[in-house]
């Protein structure tokens, strides 16, 4: 009996041992720093550092996995002041190189973004300044970033005048139809060749602006339908079906968010919808989100990936990762990582067909 007591309690604490070892198996890696080391070695040592260096490292393998498959979408969400933060050239280069798909953001997005396309520019401020004076001044203040109100006045007018003229009254457009108009638009006039706009019209890369109506391009198109007698329709519903057709029409989807509000549930609704439509699994597969918002206060740009797969807008099994930090230093950072590890992409990448109300979507061989 004794001796089948001690054999019990021997394979006891070698399943115990077994069990334990599950959780000591992959140690953390000091971070080795030298001249010539390039930021996508950096970007792959920190995933085996900890806390939210290791999760920017993570996000950048998951990012370079879906580079690395055949035929994907991948979707990108940006909120936020990005361009006049700076980060309009890389927007834009992400696009032209493909890295991305389909483009989700703010109406404010596109409207700065036009503004520094003919010109215009956002000048480094102080987040301390007398805003009573700035507003004196007709000085406008984005948290350190300051812009000239007078010029934004004048590209409100251009857009009223000029760009309104090209649309058709009592017409339904989605928000993807005014950006893609837009970008044409701007092709003739941008001084600035990494214009984002003009980049996914040349590259086909769809934009989706579902709450162009809270920004300056929103009510720069409102005022044309006030002055000057015009009947300009932005139809939301044709921005839910056709992003629900992008989603459906392909069987593996990824999505990278930076920031958090409309555009990234806009994004995440995308496979809800699909699904619904289909009768089909038509969840994302993969997903990385930059959010400096926290789950505990229950708003969505907080909200934690996990959550989002009781929604069905995530597959049980997708590869997936959050990280705390600020945009404006992630974005930089993994850009450059990829633009060193990818320095020709080679990817099988979507081509959108809009005819009507349909989509065709194929997948073409990509080398830039």
């Amino acid at each position: 009996m004794a001796r089948i007591l001690i054999k019990t309690a021997y394979r006891k604490e070698q399943r115990a041992q077994m069990s334990r070892q599950r959780f000591l198996s992959h140690p953390t890696e000091p971070i080795d720093i030298s001249a010539g080391r390039t930021t996508d070695q950096l970007m792959l040592d920190m995933a085996s550092t900890a806390f939210q260096g290791r999760r920017l490292g993570e996000a950048f393998e998951i990012w370079a996995r879906m580079l690395k498959k055949r035929q994907i979408v991948i979707w990108m969400g940006v909120a936020g002041a990005m361009v006049p933060a700076g980060m309009r050239k890389i927007i834009s280069q992400l696009i032209r190189r493909r890295m991305i798909d389909v483009l989700v953001t703010t109406g404010a997005t596109i409207y700065h973004d036009t503004y520094e396309a003919i010109g215009g520019k956002h000048f480094k401020g102080t987040d301390s300044a007398d805003d009573v004076q700035l507003r004196k001044y007709r000085i406008d203040r984005m948290y350190d970033v300051y812009a000239d109100e007078k010029k934004f006045y004048r590209l409100d007018n251009e857009i009223e005048k000029d760009f309104c003229s090209l649309l058709r009254d009592n017409h339904p457009y989605s928000s993807r139809e005014i950006t893609e108009k837009l970008g044409s638009w701007l092709s003739t006039r941008a001084r600035e060749k990494d214009n984002i706009s003009v980049a996914a019209c040349e590259a086909g890369v769809p934009i989706f602006l579902p709450a162009i109506c809270d920004s300056s391009l929103g009510f720069a198109m409102m005022f044309a339908n006030r002055r000057r007698d015009r009947r300009i329709i932005v139809d939301h519903m044709k921005d839910v079906d056709e992003s629900a057709m992008i989603t459906e029409k392909c069987a593996k989807s990824g999505v990278v968010i930076f920031g958090g509000g409309v555009p990234k549930n806009f994004i995440q609704q995308s496979a809800v919808v699909a699904s619904y439509a289909t009768r089909h699994d038509r969840t994302h597969n993969y997903a990385l989100q930059i959010t400096t918002d926290a789950a505990h206060w229950g708003g969505l740009s907080g909200a934690t990936l996990e959550e989002a797969k009781s929604w069905g807008k995530y597959s049980p099994r997708a590869r997936m990762v959050t990280c705390h930090v600020d945009s404006t230093i992630a974005l930089p950072v993994l850009a450059q990582a990829l633009a060193e590890r990818f320095k020709r992409i080679r990817r099988n990448i979507p081509r959108f067909d809009w005819a009507g109300e349909t989509l065709e979507v194929t997948f073409q061989r990509f080398k830039g």
